[in-house]
């Protein structure tokens, strides 16, 4: 244990906490993630952990009833989400803060100790620090994720889905939103800053997790599914006029939506002109749609290299990421459009679902 975490838990009794885990279908990792929670540094006796299980049919629930330190929560929704997981999860238990992990994690032994401390100012309504990832040099995907959990330490905008908040935030607020199937982290995120706390990104290890992302197929619906949280959060937040998430919406749709629009257009000039201008055209229609789609790779290489403290292979690696993931994104902000227009929002289904049920912030 770190000397100023001992000196911290000599000097003042340390305040209980509710340990939160979501998951579905998680039985190669549920107990990993209880017995890092059990083996930190803060004293058993002010933790109480709870499983809230989303409708498993492996042995997750009969796992994690082994440990007698864990009460666990059976759901069975149609249809689950990580709202309904993490509010069933906070609203059993009283302690006056909330961790919430889920079940692919592992709790770095410091975080609780060195969150509550910083919980000490009032002001602060959510601490989260660094979730890194177990394996990122078995694939890009790894990799990619890795980076893109994290943000510079200070005050902050949002949260994922690994995060202390307080019982008190939780109750003005209303907890989680139980229909979201992605973006429900920073969606509440948004609410607690509105209610005046704020959010803080600690310089500490707060998880390990393994995203085992080994193929494009996991990596484009996770990419899908994020584009449909960005538009599903900002359609709930823009009532309010305010601007969370209405950037980075706009970049995908200015980006995939531009590329595609162009590389249409220049389908269709050099149909219905089959001449050396329509050619031209055509060919000028295309440059400009995968400028516009390239523009992170062309342009950006040296951006990432200084803030994200890359060398230049990773940063051209990272590039291709950020220019190609707009596509499944806007597909995902589509399909949310095309739910609201038909009342068809989409839906996590139980048989489709392993370990934490949250999606990514990106």
């Amino acid at each position: 244990m770190r000397k100023e975490n001992l000196d911290f838990i000599t000097q003042q009794g340390l305040p209980e906490i509710d340990c939160i885990i979501i998951g579905v279908n998680c039985e190669k990792t549920i107990e990993r993630c209880i017995r890092s929670i059990l083996s930190g540094s803060y004293p058993e006796q002010q933790m109480h952990i709870i499983y809230s299980d989303g409708g498993s049919t492996d042995r997750s629930i009969a796992i994690a009833h082994h440990f007698n330190q864990v009460h666990v929560i059976e759901l069975h929704p149609e249809y689950p989400t990580p709202g309904l997981g993490r509010n069933a999860g906070w609203k059993a238990g009283r302690s006056p803060y909330v961790q919430f992990l889920d079940s692919d994690t592992i709790l770095d032994r410091e975080w609780l100790i060195t969150a509550i401390q910083a919980m000490k100012n009032p002001a602060v309504g959510a601490v989260r620090g660094y979730r890194k990832e177990l394996h990122p040099e078995r694939s890009f995907f790894n990799w990619i994720g890795d980076m893109e959990w994290n943000t510079n330490p200070g005050e902050c905008d949002s949260f994922g889905g690994d995060v202390l908040i307080r019982r008190s935030g939780l109750e003005a607020t209303g907890g989680y939103d139980e229909e979201l199937v992605g973006g429900e982290d920073p969606e509440l995120s948004w609410r607690i800053s509105r209610n005046g706390w704020k959010i803080l990104m600690l310089d500490a290890l707060m998880t390990c997790h393994d995203l085992a992302m080994l193929k494009t197929s996991q990596y484009l619906k996770r990419s899908f599914r994020s584009g449909y949280g960005f538009a599903a959060v900002q359609n709930r937040v823009s009532s309010s006029g305010s601007n969370f998430w209405k950037a980075d919406l706009r970049r995908i749709m200015v980006k995939g939506g531009g590329f595609f629009m162009f590389l249409v257009a220049g389908i269709f000039l050099l149909i219905l002109q089959q001449n050396y201008l329509g050619f031209a055209c055509s060919v000028l229609s295309i440059i400009a749609g995968s400028t516009m789609l390239l523009s992170p790779r062309l342009f950006k290489v040296e951006k990432f290299m200084r803030e994200n403290n890359l060398n230049k292979t990773e940063a051209k690696k990272y590039a291709w990421h950020c220019a190609f993931v707009v596509i499944p994104q806007l597909f995902g902000i589509m399909r949310f459009y095309i739910g609201q227009l038909f009342n068809k929002p989409l839906k996590n289904k139980r048989s489709t679902l392993k370990t934490g049920l949250s999606t990514p912030g990106t």
